[in-house]
């Protein structure tokens, strides 16, 4: 019986490996090639790398500091959503849950669009704060700036950080939440002792995905972050389409993949310890 669901998932296995690990495979290994005259050559070189480090090492810092941040807030406002949909919706849940998911059919260039036009210089804040009288002339860094790109990012996964965490209060019941209340717990020790500890994954798996997604999104940086909310995506994408450096975007890509993974098990390590019994 061992064998047999190894066999069964065997043909899934294969195609994980040809169409993910084989691709990721080889751009690791051009990562460590050189070019010439927009040739790859096939040299053991570690000039990619230490290009990557020395030119790209704050910037990386950067991108993961405002993915966090992205995170964070997403986690946030997702675990307060999951939480009023799994214990005050009622029978609303299912309702408010499917109207939550349809936003993700929006298309991610359309609500950056429409942030563009929401935050511009004649977009509906700054003609409304201005109507009230709070400003007497548009707010410069409302669009082009890294304030533009958390609010976006944020508008754009914030459901995707809802959907883990409410799948893991499901399996929260509301007998406890109410047992520890008649107790004496406090909202607090409520969340830290109680509903933490036996959603954790929903929460890390919320914060893991809006990390990573925002961690190596170029598009909206590139449309709304301006100069000062440029991050490491748009110059890994130049790397690979104007100057055809396939080894400097190849280790750009990878440096940020394993510092994004360096930080989700800091994260993991902290939630672990947060929850600890």
């Amino acid at each position: 019986m061992t064998g047999r669901p190894a066999l069964l998932l065997a043909p899934a296995l294969i195609v994980v490996a040809a169409a993910l690990l084989v691709p990721l495979a080889l751009l690791f290994v051009v990562s460590f090639w050189t070019v010439r005259s927009f040739r790859l050559q096939p040299d053991l070189s570690l000039a990619a790398w230490v290009r990557f480090v020395e030119s790209y090492g704050g910037l990386t810092l950067y991108t993961l500091g405002i993915a966090a941040l992205i995170a964070a807030i997403c986690v946030a406002l997702g675990f307060a959503c999951a939480y009023a949909l799994r214990f005050r919706a009622g029978r609303h849940a299912d309702a408010l849950l499917t109207a939550m998911l349809i936003s993700l059919f929006g298309g991610y260039l359309v609500k950056v669009y429409a942030w563009k036009t929401i935050l511009g210089a004649d977009g509906i804040l700054n003609g409304a704060l201005s109507r009230l009288g709070l400003i007497e002339a548009p707010l410069p860094w409302l669009l082009y700036s890294r304030t533009a790109v958390v609010v976006t990012l944020t508008h754009f996964l914030l459901p995707l950080a809802v959907l883990p965490i409410y799948a893991a209060l499901r399996n929260v019941s509301a007998e406890s939440v109410e047992a520890a209340r008649d107790l004496g717990a406090s909202r607090a020790a409520v969340l830290r002792r109680v509903l933490l500890p036996q959603c954790r994954l929903g929460v890390f798996a919320a914060f893991a995905f809006c990390f990573l997604l925002a961690a190596g999104d170029y598009v909206t940086p590139l449309l709304l972050g301006g100069a000062g909310g440029s991050m490491l995506g748009q110059f890994i994408a130049l790397e690979f389409s104007t100057r055809f450096n396939w080894p400097a975007g190849a280790a750009m890509a990878f440096g940020l993949l394993f510092a994004s993974l360096g930080a989700l098990a800091l994260v993991w390590a902290a939630l672990a310890r947060a929850t600890r019994p």
